[in-house]
């Protein structure tokens, strides 16, 4: 899977989540620069990027995520 595909699909899936379509979904995003992004809004974002992609994270995975260029990675990693 291209980056192309994986930043279109993350934001829609950003999108969806925070239901506000100015996000711009970037590598250096982080949670800091998102209304919104708390702890319960993650686990949704998560869960959501999850059953976008069809894959499954562990808990350390998760843990260890800075940045949307993070995700961006493990999703590729799994693609």
């Amino acid at each position: 899977m291209q980056d192309a595909e994986i930043y279109s699909k993350l934001t829609d899936v950003f999108h969806d989540v925070f239901d506000d379509d100015a996000i711009e979904v970037t590598p250096e995003l982080t949670a800091k620069e998102v209304d919104g992004w708390d702890s319960m809004t993650h686990i949704r974002l998560i869960l959501s990027v999850e059953r976008a992609f069809k894959v499954k994270f562990s808990t350390s995975e998760i843990g260890s995520l800075k940045k949307v260029g993070d995700l961006a990675a493990l999703i590729r990693a799994r693609a």
